[in-house]
């Protein structure tokens, strides 16, 4: 018997290696590396799929760039304008698309929804390898959702998924997950590096040649991030996360890589006894304070994606008991925390050495742009000197290492979001000032960091 090949491939960067080896070679991550057993390529994995567009032979047909016919690949909504705005503007024909979130966090009920509603006017199959048909039909009635359309199967073969799509040639196509997919030319067990990698390339190669919608689900592990190999997000066109904590109602969709739209896109949800409810105007959402504002709390817009979103971001400063004072950032990256507090010290003149530090951004949206740095810097101001900052007072900014306020993208739009819910005051770098005035929002313009504290 022919020894069997093997190698070892990093989860981290996707690399291959020879033999197994503590660190990567090439990304430098430690104990990453994993065993893939090499099967023998069998003479049926260059077959062409039905609506392949290639000669009899095989070869690929060549064409200039000006030849391509874009107006063969209309975008079409999901039904969820929330889900298209993540997408970029709705499903392109022939992509793959990733979907990961923690385990209850909506990911079948948010497709069973799209699904249902696509199979009204094409051909649709969602395709379960978790779950029963009848857990999926019992989801599906208790959500009130129309069942007389949309094509089920339970399988986790690749082979046969792909044979029965062939006879049904559905325009979209949803795997429950890729994680439980195995091809029988793999040695290895489901969910390993190799058959999570060789199931994907398979299914993406019948989504491409036939131009198919594909949507796959993916696990996270427990820091959040998807799980399996790094190569399977470079082998999709958009990879999208689906955030929420059980104890919240709301759910936030967000694109991590997207070949058709913009990245950073933010969607927000609400999970209702009839499923994912789209919310069209999620700043209402976040900006539910209470009729009496506590100090250590400020209004902040961030950019996500293509549209400005109001949040309320709330600090706590108490004196610390510990030898080493904590800083601890939710919703935030702690690490700035720390050079902004630094910052506070030099070029404010505030020291907080010996306090214990918390910032928490409300209703659990992840700030990753630097316009809530003054944002930060007041509310933490605000809780060390125990006294609130008026209600209808708007903060952004990104503060810089020698205490300069420095401008930051979309400005006039962030500053025509706050006047539309009603705040009256605005602290703004001098350079986001607009050259209109905007009806009842009067503006501070500052350029430092001591400007700020003494506009306040």
């Amino acid at each position: 018997m022919a020894k069997q090949k093997t190698a070892y491939v990093c989860n981290e960067c996707g690399a291959d290696s020879a033999k197994w080896q503590g660190q990567c070679s090439e990304c430098g991550a430690w104990n990453s590396l994993s065993e893939v057993r090499l099967g023998p390529t069998p003479s049926n994995r260059t077959e062409r799929f039905q609506g392949y567009a290639g000669d009899a032979k095989g070869a690929a047909k060549l064409q200039s760039l000006s030849e391509i016919d874009l107006q063969a690949l209309p975008r079409f909504s999901s039904g969820a304008k929330e889900f298209d705005r993540v997408l970029g503007g709705g499903l392109v024909p022939g992509s793959v698309v990733l979907i990961g979130g923690h385990p209850g966090a909506g990911k079948s009920t948010l497709l069973l929804q799209t699904m249902c509603f696509l199979a009204r006017d094409m051909n649709a199959l969602y395709v379960t390898g978790e779950e029963s048909l009848q857990q999926v039909a019992m989801r599906g009635q208790r959500l009130g959702l129309p069942n007389d359309q949309l094509k089920m199967l339970s399988e986790t073969s690749v082979e046969n998924i792909v044979t029965a799509a062939q006879q049904f040639q559905p325009k979209v196509m949803v795997v429950d997950s890729i994680q439980v997919m195995h091809m029988a030319d793999i040695s290895s067990a489901p969910g390993s590096v190799s058959q999570v990698r060789e199931s994907a390339a398979y299914l993406t190669r019948f989504a491409k040649q036939t131009g198919t919608v594909l949507i796959l689900v993916g696990h996270v592990t427990k820091d959040g991030s998807l799980a399996g190999p790094k190569v399977l997000e470079h082998m999709i066109d958009c990879s999208i996360l689906l955030e929420g904590s059980h104890d919240s109602r709301f759910r936030t969709l967000r694109g991590s890589k997207n070949r058709f739209g913009a990245v950073n896109e933010l969607g927000v949800f609400a999970m209702t006894e009839q499923g994912l409810k789209e919310v069209s105007n999620p700043s209402a959402i976040f900006l539910q304070r209470a009729d009496e504002v506590s100090s250590g709390s400020v209004v902040m817009v961030v950019w996500e994606g293509t549209r400005p979103l109001l949040v309320e971001i709330q600090a706590l400063v108490d004196d610390s008991h510990l030898g080493n004072p904590r800083r601890v950032a939710v919703g935030l990256d702690q690490n700035r925390l720390n050079m902004l507090l630094a910052v506070l010290h030099r070029h404010g003149g505030l020291m907080v050495g010996d306090q214990d530090v918390f910032v928490n951004v409300v209703g659990g949206v992840k700030v990753v742009e630097t316009s809530a740095d003054l944002a930060l810097l007041l509310a933490i101001v605000s809780s060390l000197r125990d006294q609130p900052l008026p209600r209808e007072l708007m903060v952004f900014g990104e503060v810089g290492l020698s205490g300069e306020i420095r401008p930051v993208p979309s400005g006039q739009e962030r500053l025509r979001e706050a006047a539309k819910h009603g705040f009256k005051k605005a602290i703004v770098p001098v350079a986001n000032a607009p050259t209109e005035t905007i009806p009842g929002l009067e503006l501070v313009k500052v350029k430092s960091l001591s400007e700020a504290l003494a506009a306040l």
